[in-house]
């Protein structure tokens, strides 16, 4: 009697388990999901075409955000490398990836200069920059730290940057931070979940 109980109660476990696992339509993202965050839900600065630009005017297009600086040696250019790599990788569905770089340096990263630094990359990229207060607002909405480090001369001082990006659904909601140095495959894999969402 004990047997047959146990196996009921396993049988029973399980087909919860199976129906659990069958109804669930989370995404299995590579990043850390972000879904249903109180955080990151609005960006309001101007992009180097002098526009001011909001989280909707991109709707319908899963954004990839990222706050950084022109002048960052190694972590900017290649998130940014990355993003591009990953839009090409996705064929005509790339169209519906907008690449955003937030500067944290303001006092150098003119509308010119931002640009410039992005067509590098991809002509379709947004640069977005603000005053020192808005640069400030925008970091405090997305929980990112930055700060300036001194270098030899004023001029040549570097910025501390949380180095990650910031994934968005199609409906301009955050869903995903993707952590520097996982490279553009998880990163494609991530946007293909959100692009595929969108579908349904």
């Amino acid at each position: 009697m004990n047997t047959r109980r146990f196996a009921l109660a396993a049988l029973t476990a399980l087909a919860l388990a199976g129906c659990q696992k069958a109804g669930s339509d989370k995404p299995a993202f590579k990043g850390i999901d972000l879904t249903g965050a109180e955080y990151a839900r609005t960006l309001n600065l101007t992009d180097q075409d002098g526009r001011a630009r909001s989280l909707a005017d991109f709707k319908g297009k899963v954004l990839v955000v990222f706050f950084g600086y022109t002048q960052c040696p190694d972590v900017c250019p290649t998130t940014m490398a990355e993003v591009a790599e990953v839009k090409r990788s996705l064929g005509a569905d790339g169209d519906k990836v907008q690449g955003i770089f937030v500067t944290v340096d303001p006092e150098r990263d003119t509308a010119q200069l931002l640009k410039a630094y992005l067509a590098s990359f991809d002509p379709s990229f947004v640069g977005l920059r603000g005053s020192e207060e808005q640069t400030k607002a925008a970091a405090k909405e997305f929980k990112v730290f930055y700060a300036k480090a001194p270098g030899k001369t004023p001029e040549t001082y570097t910025m501390d940057h949380t180095a990650a990006s910031f994934i968005f659904d199609t409906e301009g909601r955050v869903r995903v931070y993707a952590r520097y140095g996982s490279g553009a495959q998880p990163l494609a894999d991530d946007i293909r979940l959100l692009l595929a969402e969108a579908k349904k």
